[in-house]
Formats: C-alpha cells, sequence, structure tokens
C-alpha cells in the first residue's frame, strides 16, 4: 500500500510523536522562543535602492516568524501529547499480555496493535525502537532497533493460521544486507515452517514465534539469548567487539559468507568462516 503523501507540519508532528513526549515540549518551548525573538526583531528601513532587497527578506521573515512562533509550538506540542499517549497504550498492552494466562492472547489483537506489542518488549530489552510503519497488515520493515551503533530489522506478522514461509526470511535477510543492518527478527503471533527454520541457521536472522514473544513478555531476563546469531559469533580481535556474518559483494569470492566486524566502518577486520 503506497503512503500518501504528508505535509512539512505533518513530517515533525510524526518526527515529535517518535521522541520521547518531553523532547516535544523543550522543542515546542525552543521554537517559540527563537520565532518569537525574530517577530518583534525590528527590520531598518532601506536609506537607499540597493537596501531595497534587505529590507523585503526582513519584513518576510518577520512576518513568517509571526505565524510560524505559534504553528510550530503547537505541531510539537500534539506530537508530545501523541508520544505521550501512545507509550501509555504500549505500556497497557504489554501489561494485559504480561497478565495472559497463554500465547493466544495474542490471537485476538489487530496487526498494529502486535506491532506496538512487539516494539515495547525490544524496548524493554533496551533497544531503540524506531517505527517505520512498513506499510499495512503485511507490508515491509515495521522496526528498526538500534543499540549503540548496531542496528537490527525487524517485520511483524499477526498471522492466526498461517505459519510464516521461507520466502518472508529469505526477502527480509535481503534487506538486511542491502541495508549494512547487523542483524533482523521476524516476528509472528503463531509459528514458522520448517524450511524457515532452516534458512536462518548460521545467519544474523532470529525467527520469534507466539510462544517465544510471550515468554518475553511475561519475563524479559529470561530470555537472554535472544541474540542468538551473535552470541555465537567470534569476537573481533582488534576491538573486541561481536563479528556478524556478511556476503561479500565483488570479487572472485562474491556470495561467500565471512566474518566482518560489527563496528564497520571504524574498524574493517574480517576472518573467513570456518566450514
Amino acid at each position: 500500500m503506497a503512503r500518501r503523501r504528508s505535509s512539512f507540519f505533518e513530517d515533525l508532528f510524526d518526527i515529535a510523536s517518535e521522541l520521547p513526549w518531553w523532547v516535544g515540549v523543550v522543542l515546542a518551548v525552543v521554537s517559540y522562543a527563537g520565532l518569537h525573538y525574530l517577530a518583534i526583531g525590528e527590520v531598518a528601513k532601506p536609506s537607499k535602492l540597493s537596501d531595497m532587497g534587505s529590507a523585503l527578506t526582513g519584513n518576510l521573515v518577520r512576518t513568517l516568524a509571526t505565524i510560524f512562533q505559534y504553528v510550530l509550538p503547537l505541531v510539537f506540542l500534539g506530537g508530545a501529547a501523541a508520544s505521550a499517549i501512545g507509550r501509555m497504550k504500549r505500556k497497557r498492552l504489554h501489561a494485559a499480555v504480561g497478565a495472559g494466562e497463554s500465547a493466544q492472547v495474542l490471537q485476538r489483537m489487530n496487526w498494529r496493535e502486535f506491532e506496538a506489542l512487539v516494539g515495547e518488549a525490544f524496548r524493554r530489552k533496551g533497544f531503540q525502537v524506531t517505527e517505520t510503519g512498513g506499510g499495512g497488515a503485511d507490508g515491509g520493515v515495521d522496526l528498526v532497533l538500534t543499540t549503540g551503533r548496531e542496528r537490527y530489522l525487524v517485520q511483524c506478522k499477526q498471522w492466526r493460521s498461517t505459519k510464516v514461509p521461507v520466502s518472508t526470511v529469505r526477502e527480509l535477510y535481503g534487506v538486511m544486507q542491502a541495508q549494512g543492518a547487523v542483524g533482523a527478527f521476524v516476528v509472528t503471533s503463531g509459528g514458522f515452517t520448517d524450511d524457515a527454520a532452516e534458512f536462518v541457521r548460521g545467519r544474523n536472522i532470529e525467527l520469534v514465534d507466539g510462544e517465544t514473544l510471550f515468554k518475553l513478555v511475561q519475563a524479559p531476563a529470561a530470555l537472554k539469548s535472544l541474540l542468538s546469531p551473535l552470541a555465537a559469533s567470534p569476537d573481533c580481535p582488534q576491538c573486541g567487539k561481536p563479528m556478524v556474518r556478511r556476503v561479500a559483494r565483488k570479487g572472485s569470492s562474491a556470495g561467500s559468507e565471512f566474518w566482518g566486524c560489527s563496528g564497520f566502518p571504524g574498524c574493517r577486520v574480517t576472518r573467513p568462516i570456518a566450514p
């Protein structure tokens, strides 16, 4: 589903709603103070014809500042309110699933609630979460996780009866490589086919089924090996960071996998993968 074009103010609202609520409030205060300063500033009257351009520019800036000194703060405050409301909804959703008796509680969610729950679960694992709006109930990358300089992609599948096939996992793996992400997750309320489980062996992509997600919500500390592909990787001999599997794109070894430092491009150490 194609995303409709948004205006400048809608983009600002979306950005503010993704930030902590207090950041939106600070932006509102700062934008009002700065624009109000410009709005009340004096514009020098031109004493000669060559000064007309500067005077017209000054008057235009003053007029726009007079208008936007109220508009921008309202946009940021609206985004801050949306951020606070969204945060409360995610916490309530997480609590409701945590109080559930089984993973069946996941089946009663719609896809938006499911994505919100997955995002909240990863936040509580220490990730910074960006919701990308993957294009509908079954579209693209839904979440981007960051921790330090490392980035992970997440695709959410709120499927009640169909198991996630290998084609979905393979496509996400391709996107992960194209974007240079360290790893990826496919999270579903159901399960995965055997082919999908076989495909991820030895790759930096994790399959999280409904039972695993339910356990993650109920006891985050109990799943310490959520990043099992990275846990099994060697450490970089130069900087000590975990190494990740990468695929060579050029040269005689194009298409073959190797260990690359997760600190790339700051650290470019590589190691062959033993057969």
